[in-house]
């Protein structure tokens, strides 16, 4: 106990101000990164290098050491060529957490979510399918830019409209950030999962799971074929929805529903599950 107040008197206030600005910056960091396929190779980076830095530390192993000093900033370098697409995101991402009121990202969840489920119901009954992704933690701008920007506030009018078949925005898919529809006629990656889950499953299908398998984001998909519609969270599909159970999951995926909501939706997604999610 002597020793850490002996180490706590020797710090000054410059020291403390450079420790603090230290963490903050650490912390910042990771906040970027956080929901996004960086986030596991920072750690191995970081282990990695606290591992190497401790053995050679202790051993005082003078090349070793003198090693690793050299090839620190080359390995900063093909850390960030690695990282790229995670950092563009995560810079994307921090530039709209610091102007929520301009982007829309804290508007108003509850009528985003009455106006898809609406708009679901009314493109499942004419049998027009659909394909629509809400963005969540990690950003979709790069999926975004390869579509047609909208930037327009999300109504269930305006979705009918843009999957009406045979326009020009009906063959591809729309990515919602916050309350607003950022861009339609999206193209998105598929499923990496094995073709013969997912065989009796279309295109949209598909491109709904490889989404969410690649970030966090949650997909709703309506059938051009049969008018069912599914919701794609995490590389998992749950099928067979109506408005209400929609609107439901989309509350409890998004944040805003209630314990019981989300044991409904655990209970929902066992059972689809279960049923093979066959139509």
């Amino acid at each position: 106990m002597e020793n850490v107040f002996w180490i706590l008197s020797k710090i000054d206030s410059r020291n403390l101000v450079d420790i603090v600005l230290v963490a903050a910056i650490i912390y910042g960091a990771l906040l970027m990164v956080r929901g996004t396929q960086a986030v596991q190779l920072l750690r191995g980076v970081i282990l990695l290098a606290l591992v190497v830095s401790l053995v050679g530390s202790i051993a005082r192993l003078t090349a070793f050491n003198w090693l690793l000093k050299s090839a620190g900033q080359a390995l900063l370098v093909v850390v960030a060529i690695a990282l790229q697409p995670e950092l563009r995101r995560a810079l994307d991402r921090l530039g709209r957490a610091g102007l929520p009121w301009l982007t829309g990202r804290e508007g108003d969840i509850e009528r985003v979510i009455r106006e898809i489920a609406s708009g679901c119901r009314r493109l499942s009954e004419r049998r027009h399918g659909a394909l629509i992704v809400v963005e969540r933690e990690t950003g979709l701008q790069d999926h975004a830019n390869t579509g047609v920007r909208i930037e327009s506030l999300v109504v269930a009018d305006l979705l009918q409209t843009i999957f009406y078949p045979n326009t020009a925005l009906h063959d591809g898919a729309v990515i919602v950030r916050g309350d607003r529809i950022l861009a339609a006629a999206c193209v998105l990656p598929l499923a990496e999962t094995s073709p013969l889950a997912l065989q009796h499953l279309g295109t949209r299908h598909r491109a709904a799971v490889g989404i969410t398998e690649q970030t966090d984001a949650i997909a709703i998909v309506v059938s051009e074929e049969s008018g069912i519609i599914s919701l794609a969270r995490n590389g998992q599909i749950v099928r067979h929805l109506d408005e209400r159970r929609l609107a439901m999951l989309l509350q409890t995926y998004l944040g805003r529903g209630p314990r019981r909501g989300r044991r409904s939706a655990e209970r929902m997604d066992r059972a689809d599950e279960a049923a093979g999610g066959s139509e």
